[in-house]
């Protein structure tokens, strides 16, 4: 029976090549010299560090373009709240979200099952299978999951015959 998995994942690899070449040019700004503006990535959580949220909104228009440029889906952030720290220094975390997470799941199973299309959705980990008799059918799913679920990037794969 063919079937094919729903997931979202990020390429550690490229976040990494992303925020170093970010680093790289927030260094190298004229605009930067001199002050603690910097990006920091600990696995799945990058931290911004700068003097003001004018340096931040600056940052994030540098990181975001990088992590375009690696084909690094930007809807995978989390944007966390404005922390001030000590003195006049501001830093707000970025949280990567990889996996399909379980409200999101559910949300897709129940859809998939509400749209009467002859397939069974299943959620395993953080990954939905779906799963059906006829490859129309689940090309169907695809389509019907992309037209509902649009900031969140999900990538559709593992498919077997």
């Amino acid at each position: 029976m063919p079937s094919f998995d729903i997931s979202s994942e990020v390429e550690m690899v490229d976040l990494r090549n992303a925020v170093e070449s970010a680093n790289r040019k927030i260094t190298n700004r004229y605009d930067f010299k001199g002050t603690d503006a910097r990006i920091e990535q600990n696995d799945k959580l990058l931290t911004l560090h700068g003097d003001n949220d004018f340096q931040l909104d600056q940052m994030k228009q540098i990181l975001l373009p990088e992590m375009t440029a690696k084909q690094i889906d930007v809807r995978c952030l989390e944007y966390g709240d404005l922390q001030t720290v000590g003195g006049n220094k501001v830093k707000q975390e970025l949280k990567v979200r990889v996996g399909v997470e379980q409200d999101l799941a559910k949300k897709i199973v129940k859809m998939i099952k509400d749209s009467k299309v002859k397939t069974q959705a299943a959620i395993q980990g953080d990954v939905v299978r779906i799963t059906g008799k006829k490859r129309d059918d689940l090309q169907a799913c695809i389509t019907l999951v992309k037209a509902e679920i649009k900031d969140y990037p999900l990538q559709y794969g593992n498919f077997r015959d």
